[in-house]
Protein backbone atom coordinates (compact mmCIF):
# COMPACT_ATOMS: atom_id res chain seq x y z
CA UNK A 1 0.00 0.00 0.00
CA UNK A 2 1.41 3.37 -0.92
CA UNK A 3 1.63 6.33 1.40
CA UNK A 4 -0.97 8.13 -0.74
CA UNK A 5 -3.40 5.19 -0.46
CA UNK A 6 -2.93 5.04 3.30
CA UNK A 7 -3.55 8.78 3.64
CA UNK A 8 -6.63 8.63 1.39
CA UNK A 9 -8.09 5.77 3.45
CA UNK A 10 -7.47 7.65 6.66
CA UNK A 11 -9.06 10.80 5.26
CA UNK A 12 -12.16 8.86 4.15
CA UNK A 13 -12.38 7.33 7.61
CA UNK A 14 -12.08 10.71 9.30
CA UNK A 15 -14.77 12.12 7.02
CA UNK A 16 -17.04 9.18 7.81
CA UNK A 17 -16.59 9.55 11.57
CA UNK A 18 -17.42 13.25 11.36
CA UNK A 19 -20.49 12.54 9.22
CA UNK A 20 -21.63 9.74 11.56
CA UNK A 21 -21.36 11.99 14.60
CA UNK A 22 -23.70 14.56 13.04
CA UNK A 23 -26.22 12.28 11.27
CA UNK A 24 -29.92 12.63 12.02
CA UNK A 25 -31.36 10.60 14.88
CA UNK A 26 -33.50 8.38 12.63
CA UNK A 27 -30.48 6.61 11.08
CA UNK A 28 -27.18 5.14 12.22
CA UNK A 29 -24.23 5.17 9.85
CA UNK A 30 -21.67 2.40 9.31
CA UNK A 31 -18.57 2.16 7.13
CA UNK A 32 -17.96 -1.39 5.90
CA UNK A 33 -15.79 -2.45 2.96
CA UNK A 34 -15.08 1.17 2.08
CA UNK A 35 -18.79 2.03 1.73
CA UNK A 36 -21.02 4.16 3.90
CA UNK A 37 -24.30 2.50 4.75
CA UNK A 38 -27.22 3.62 6.82
CA UNK A 39 -29.20 1.58 9.26
CA UNK A 40 -32.68 2.72 10.23
CA UNK A 41 -33.40 3.19 13.88
CA UNK A 42 -34.99 0.03 15.23
CA UNK A 43 -38.71 -0.63 15.66
CA UNK A 44 -40.31 -1.67 18.97
CA UNK A 45 -40.12 -5.41 18.30
CA UNK A 46 -36.44 -5.10 17.36
CA UNK A 47 -35.68 -3.30 20.63
CA UNK A 48 -37.78 -5.81 22.60
CA UNK A 49 -35.67 -8.66 21.19
CA UNK A 50 -32.47 -6.86 22.18
CA UNK A 51 -33.79 -6.28 25.71
CA UNK A 52 -34.83 -9.97 25.95
CA UNK A 53 -31.34 -11.02 24.89
CA UNK A 54 -29.75 -8.56 27.30
CA UNK A 55 -31.70 -10.13 30.18
CA UNK A 56 -30.73 -13.65 29.06
CA UNK A 57 -27.05 -12.71 28.98
CA UNK A 58 -27.18 -10.98 32.37
CA UNK A 59 -28.91 -13.96 34.00
CA UNK A 60 -26.55 -16.54 32.49
CA UNK A 61 -23.31 -14.57 32.52
CA UNK A 62 -23.51 -11.71 35.07
CA UNK A 63 -19.80 -10.97 34.59
CA UNK A 64 -20.52 -9.80 31.03
CA UNK A 65 -22.25 -6.76 29.53
CA UNK A 66 -24.23 -6.66 26.31
CA UNK A 67 -23.44 -3.23 24.90
CA UNK A 68 -26.11 -1.90 22.56
CA UNK A 69 -24.49 1.22 21.16
CA UNK A 70 -20.73 0.65 21.07
CA UNK A 71 -19.20 1.06 17.62
CA UNK A 72 -16.49 -1.40 16.59
CA UNK A 73 -13.51 -1.02 14.29
CA UNK A 74 -13.86 -3.93 11.88
CA UNK A 75 -12.24 -4.56 8.53
CA UNK A 76 -8.70 -4.45 7.29
CA UNK A 77 -6.49 -1.44 7.95
CA UNK A 78 -9.15 0.55 9.77
CA UNK A 79 -11.48 0.63 6.78
CA UNK A 80 -14.54 -0.51 8.67
CA UNK A 81 -16.84 0.82 11.34
CA UNK A 82 -19.87 -1.20 12.46
CA UNK A 83 -22.37 -0.59 15.19
CA UNK A 84 -23.74 -4.01 16.18
CA UNK A 85 -27.13 -4.27 17.84
CA UNK A 86 -25.18 -5.89 20.66
CA UNK A 87 -21.56 -6.58 21.63
CA UNK A 88 -21.00 -9.04 24.49
CA UNK A 89 -17.83 -8.32 26.46
CA UNK A 90 -16.56 -8.35 30.05
CA UNK A 91 -17.97 -5.69 32.38
CA UNK A 92 -16.38 -2.28 31.77
CA UNK A 93 -14.50 -3.64 28.74
CA UNK A 94 -15.21 -0.49 26.72
CA UNK A 95 -14.52 1.97 29.54
CA UNK A 96 -12.14 4.64 28.32
CA UNK A 97 -12.77 3.82 24.65
CA UNK A 98 -14.33 6.31 22.32
CA UNK A 99 -17.23 5.87 19.96
CA UNK A 100 -15.29 3.27 17.91
CA UNK A 101 -13.42 0.54 19.83
CA UNK A 102 -11.17 -2.30 18.73
CA UNK A 103 -13.04 -5.62 18.74
CA UNK A 104 -10.38 -7.43 20.79
CA UNK A 105 -12.05 -9.03 23.80
CA UNK A 106 -15.56 -8.98 22.32
CA UNK A 107 -17.03 -12.48 22.74
CA UNK A 108 -20.10 -12.08 20.55
CA UNK A 109 -21.75 -9.58 18.27
CA UNK A 110 -25.52 -9.59 17.76
CA UNK A 111 -27.70 -8.36 14.94
CA UNK A 112 -31.49 -8.45 14.70
CA UNK A 113 -32.79 -8.08 11.16
CA UNK A 114 -34.75 -4.97 10.32
CA UNK A 115 -37.46 -4.56 7.75
CA UNK A 116 -35.45 -2.22 5.54
CA UNK A 117 -34.18 -2.58 1.98
CA UNK A 118 -30.61 -3.67 2.68
CA UNK A 119 -30.88 -5.94 5.72
CA UNK A 120 -30.00 -8.96 3.57
CA UNK A 121 -26.70 -7.50 2.36
CA UNK A 122 -25.85 -5.83 5.66
CA UNK A 123 -26.82 -8.43 8.32
CA UNK A 124 -26.41 -11.68 6.36
CA UNK A 125 -23.37 -10.89 4.19
CA UNK A 126 -21.25 -7.85 5.08
CA UNK A 127 -21.40 -7.89 8.86
CA UNK A 128 -20.66 -11.60 9.35
CA UNK A 129 -17.68 -11.21 7.03
CA UNK A 130 -16.42 -8.16 8.91
CA UNK A 131 -16.92 -9.76 12.33
CA UNK A 132 -15.19 -12.98 11.23
CA UNK A 133 -12.28 -11.01 9.75
CA UNK A 134 -12.00 -9.20 13.10
CA UNK A 135 -11.82 -12.57 14.89
CA UNK A 136 -14.95 -12.12 17.00
CA UNK A 137 -15.70 -15.66 18.25
CA UNK A 138 -19.50 -15.65 17.87
CA UNK A 139 -21.94 -13.79 15.63
CA UNK A 140 -25.59 -14.22 16.60
CA UNK A 141 -28.20 -13.25 14.02
CA UNK A 142 -31.84 -13.08 15.02
CA UNK A 143 -33.42 -13.29 11.58
CA UNK A 144 -37.02 -12.09 11.80
CA UNK A 145 -37.68 -12.74 8.09
CA UNK A 146 -36.66 -16.40 8.38
CA UNK A 147 -38.03 -16.79 11.95
CA UNK A 148 -34.69 -18.30 12.91
CA UNK A 149 -31.68 -17.75 15.12
CA UNK A 150 -28.38 -18.29 13.34
CA UNK A 151 -25.24 -18.85 15.41
CA UNK A 152 -21.96 -18.29 13.55
CA UNK A 153 -18.81 -19.63 15.25
CA UNK A 154 -15.20 -20.51 14.48
CA UNK A 155 -14.17 -17.33 12.64
CA UNK A 156 -11.49 -17.55 9.97
CA UNK A 157 -10.01 -14.05 9.80
CA UNK A 158 -8.08 -14.83 6.60
CA UNK A 159 -11.16 -15.79 4.59
CA UNK A 160 -13.50 -13.42 6.42
CA UNK A 161 -16.09 -16.07 7.17
CA UNK A 162 -17.35 -18.21 10.01
CA UNK A 163 -16.62 -21.89 9.45
CA UNK A 164 -19.51 -23.20 11.56
CA UNK A 165 -23.09 -22.01 11.24
CA UNK A 166 -26.03 -23.41 13.21
CA UNK A 167 -29.57 -22.40 12.24
CA UNK A 168 -32.53 -22.97 14.58
CA UNK A 169 -36.15 -21.96 14.00
CA UNK A 170 -37.82 -19.77 16.61
CA UNK A 171 -39.13 -22.03 19.36
CA UNK A 172 -36.04 -24.21 19.74
CA UNK A 173 -33.42 -24.14 22.47
CA UNK A 174 -30.26 -22.58 21.03
CA UNK A 175 -26.89 -23.30 22.59
CA UNK A 176 -24.36 -20.54 22.08
CA UNK A 177 -21.02 -22.26 22.63
CA UNK A 178 -18.01 -21.03 24.55
CA UNK A 179 -16.64 -18.47 25.01
CA UNK A 180 -20.25 -17.27 25.42
CA UNK A 181 -21.68 -20.46 26.91
CA UNK A 182 -25.39 -19.71 27.24
CA UNK A 183 -28.59 -21.42 26.11
CA UNK A 184 -31.53 -19.45 24.75
CA UNK A 185 -35.17 -20.55 24.72
CA UNK A 186 -36.28 -18.78 21.54
CA UNK A 187 -40.03 -19.49 21.73
CA UNK A 188 -40.83 -15.90 22.73
CA UNK A 189 -39.28 -14.59 19.51
CA UNK A 190 -42.33 -15.84 17.57
CA UNK A 191 -44.27 -12.90 19.04
CA UNK A 192 -41.91 -10.29 17.60
CA UNK A 193 -42.19 -10.88 13.86
CA UNK A 194 -44.54 -9.40 11.28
Amino acid sequence: MTVMTERTSYTLLEAFEELASTSRESVRLEFINGRIGEKCVADGDHETIIMWLLRQCMQSRPELDLHTSQGLKVGEYRKGRARPDGSLAPIAHFAGHGEWADPDGVLMTVEVTSYDYDTDRRDRVEKPAAYAAAGIPVYLLVDRDACAVIVHTNPDPKSGCYLDIHRAPFGEQVVIPKPVGITLDTDILKAYVR
